[in-house]
């Protein structure tokens, strides 16, 4: 049975050589995560783009997650995906993971599409044997043809995108993490994109999705996860917090 556990999750990220002007605009809240107060007398900039993240998800379990740009919503979902180890707090996940983001993780620029489907399928949780067997399925879904043998540092943004879905979407997930980010890579994949995320949901035990469309949270999701400068403001059913977020950001008008 899948599951998620985070307790006090928090992830740093150091902007070094930053000048006084850009001190400034932090201050003044032009980024989304917080400030650590002492970095602001230093040479270094400490953003805390999460700060104590307590979260458990279980089986059957479909959370939206909302907030203003740089609430932290990209940031959670890659630390989900294996993208980001967290420097602190302690995160505990069971169960085969898709992640459908706009950063593949385990992508290597100078292997060829071939390679990467076989290093970032054994980092989903697949056997070698496994994603082997699957790799032809995937080669014809992605559309690339013989350039599965270039390095894919010769790809277009589009066609390294079509790869990472194809690897991505090839299992069936405990757990799946979608960025409404992720670009469709073209008009002619969006519409094949689309077919296999709706296959997808009817087989994942756990979805976590990062969006800004309230539509789409109420359509896909039954509860929802509030995000402010990296911290979880709220959690709860759906309607509630899409109302404590809509409150909030008309009282900032």
């Amino acid at each position: 049975m899948a599951y998620i556990s985070l307790e006090r999750v928090g992830v740093d990220f150091p902007i070094f050589g930053a000048n006084k002007n850009f001190r400034l605009s932090l201050i003044d809240g032009l980024t989304g995560g917080k400030i650590l107060p002492k970095s602001l007398q230093t040479k270094s900039i400490i953003i805390k783009a999460l700060d104590d993240i307590n979260l458990n998800l279980r089986s059957g379990d479909r959370i939206g997650l909302i907030g203003h740009n740089g609430a932290g919503k990209s940031t959670l979902l890659r630390v989900l995906a294996g993208v980001y180890q967290p420097p602190s707090g302690r995160m505990s996940i069971e169960g085969k993971l898709s992640p459908l983001l706009n950063q593949t993780p385990g992508m290597e620029p100078e292997d060829s599409g071939y390679e990467n489907i076989l290093t970032v399928g054994m980092l989903l949780g697949m056997s070698l044997d496994e994603i082997k067997g699957k790799a032809p399925e995937i080669i014809e879904f992605s559309g690339l043809g013989d350039y599965i043998n270039f390095p894919i540092r010769t790809y277009s943004t589009g066609m390294q995108a079509r790869l990472g879905f194809s690897i991505c979407t090839s299992i069936d997930p405990g757990i799946l993490l979608l960025d409404e980010g992720i670009g469709a890579a073209d008009a002619r994949f969006a519409e094949k994109a689309s077919a296999r995320i709706k296959g997808l949901l009817e087989k994942t035990e756990i979805l976590v999705l990062a969006s800004h469309s309230d539509a789409m949270i109420k359509e896909m999701c039954d509860r929802a996860v509030l995000m402010h400068h990296g911290r979880v403001l709220d959690i709860g059913n759906v309607s509630d917090v899409l109302k404590t977020y809509h409150d909030i950001l008309e009282s900032t008008v």
